[in-house]
């Protein structure tokens, strides 16, 4: 964890480096792409020894399914193949050396780099196989329409900047940045035709770093001080469990699962401040003309502690991966896209029987929370104050919802696992059955090709951000408008 630690805090300072002495406009993209590749090896190897080779391995062997298999069938070769080896890494480094460790294991990055093998041999295959309208109004959008070269594929898999935590990020916008094409406008005339190229100023990320690394102090202050004070293992302590009165059980229950929360916040806000500080990361300006710089960001922290519905605090935590499960799996899934997604989230988090429960149980939340969204909440949104009290139950019911679910993510094992879910009587499983026995779900139509108007547990607001995200525009210049792939993403917004 030291070693994460100092690599990252390295990776920050190379960012700066990178950014101020190797620029798009001082330096070739060749250029670029080597050094961002060299810079993340090191680190890997800084960091794991020579497990690091596993990254190199893995991304090495999938470049070569992609150009022996070719673009009709790769994505499917590339699927097995990223997600087999990382399963056997995991079940190596889980069942032979060293199980129910935190330390921080290769298997960590080889995650991220499994997302941007699968994610890319998909966008290829969308884009020099597939036809246009087949495509689904954001396939199109990341089409990939060339093979990369094995320099641009290592770049875009083990750069320095995401090498160790992520995230993960679309390979257009990655070669956008550093071909240096991320701050370029072009204004269309009526027609959709290409009239005047603009280049804006290149905008400055030093505010957005500065107050991302004041998240990260404070999430890690947080961490090592009051996390170590509320174990979650404490939740299945024999004589909590026999004294201590329900209310009590559930306040603790609560507490304990958001003081396990700010080491992902500390991980995933530092691993964005990295990105941002290389100059990577800008989505555009808002309507007050503030810099935007969360293109890649993979959490809203302050969505997530306030969420009022269980898909709220899905679409809010993780966001990266969960637009990666939506593209690979569940919009391209023949039946029950969501059980199937779900399944996909576990066997890719790792192979302890923890995750399992959790994403099982999960499975039951998602849909249970969904009936009840969809039968009552129209009663609720009419009167000001109604509406308020309503909030204040669904959050209660949604933070007591995520921690139960959760318990066994941390626990790992199923013996205790299951000792903290019988001494709750598995009260939220039966609830969550009840419920989808008494509200109908509302089904939507067999054969539709439209799969975004059906939204998985991350809501259609996401996938219309994650869209958003790609068009590097600016919104307080009107003359202004996107380039011809952002046409197409506010065409797909329109739909």
């Amino acid at each position: 964890q030291v070693n994460f630690v100092v690599c990252q805090l390295f990776a920050l300072l190379a960012a700066v480096w990178f950014r101020t002495y190797l620029h798009s406009s001082k330096t070739s993209p060749f250029i670029r792409h080597v050094v961002a590749t060299l810079l993340g090896l090191y680190l890997a190897l800084f960091c794991f020894g020579w497990y690091a080779l596993h990254f190199v391995i893995q991304s090495g062997i999938s470049y070569y399914i992609m150009i022996i298999i070719g673009v009709e069938n790769m994505h499917k070769y590339c699927f097995v193949f990223a997600l087999g080896y990382l399963t056997v890494c995991q079940i190596t480094r889980v069942y032979i050396f060293d199980y129910g460790q935190y330390s921080a294991d290769f298997s960590g990055p080889m995650m991220i780099i499994t997302q941007k093998i699968t994610s890319l041999a998909f966008e290829i295959h969308d884009g020099m196989f597939r036809k246009n309208e087949d495509l689904t109004p954001s396939q199109r959008c990341l089409a990939v329409r060339r093979m990369p070269s094995l320099l641009e594929y290592l770049s875009y898999n083990c750069n320095f900047m995401g090498i160790l935590a992520g995230p993960l990020c679309s390979y257009k916008d990655y070669i956008t940045f550093i071909e240096g094409r991320s701050y370029q406008l072009q204004q269309s005339e009526a027609n959709g035709k290409e009239d005047t190229k603009y280049e804006q100023t290149d905008p400055s990320p030093n505010i957005a770093v500065a107050q991302k690394l004041l998240i990260c102090g404070l999430s890690l202050l947080f961490h090592m001080t009051i996390t170590q004070t509320l174990p979650v293992e404490y939740n299945i302590d024999d004589n909590f469990r026999a004294t201590a009165s329900w209310p009590v059980r559930f306040f603790y229950l609560y507490v304990s699962l958001m003081a396990a929360r700010p080491k992902y916040y500390f991980a995933w806000t530092l691993a964005d401040a990295i990105n941002n500080a290389a100059g990577f990361g800008f989505r555009g300006y808002d309507k007050n003309g503030v810099t935007r710089w969360d293109l890649i960001s993979n959490l809203r922290i302050q969505q997530i502690e306030f969420s009022t519905s269980f898909k709220m605090f899905l679409d809010n935590w993780n966001i990266q991966t969960a637009l990666w499960l939506k593209r690979v799996c569940y919009e391209r899934a023949t039946f029950s896209p969501t059980i199937q997604t779900f399944i996909l989230s576990a066997i890719w988090h790792g192979v302890y029987p923890g995750y399992y429960l959790t994403f099982l149980t999960g499975v039951l939340m998602t849909l249970a929370a969904r009936a009840i969204r969809n039968n009552i909440r129209h009663y609720f949104v009419q009167s000001p104050a109604v509406k308020l009290c309503y909030d204040i139950v669904t959050w209660m019911a949604t933070q007591a919802a995520i921690s139960y679910t959760v318990v066994p993510f941390v626990l790992l094992s199923v013996k205790p696992s299951l000792t903290f879910y019988s001494s709750c009587y598995f009260c939220l499983h039966i609830a969550s059955i009840l419920v989808l026995l008494v509200f109908p779900l509302k089904r939507t139509q067999k054969g539709s090709k439209k799969h975004e108007s059906v939204q998985p547990v991350w809501s259609r607001k996401l996938e219309e951000e994650s869209l958003l995200q790609k068009n590097n525009y600016s919104t307080t210049n009107n003359s202004f408008s996107q380039k011809q792939e952002i046409t197409c993403r506010y065409q797909a917004l329109k739909q």
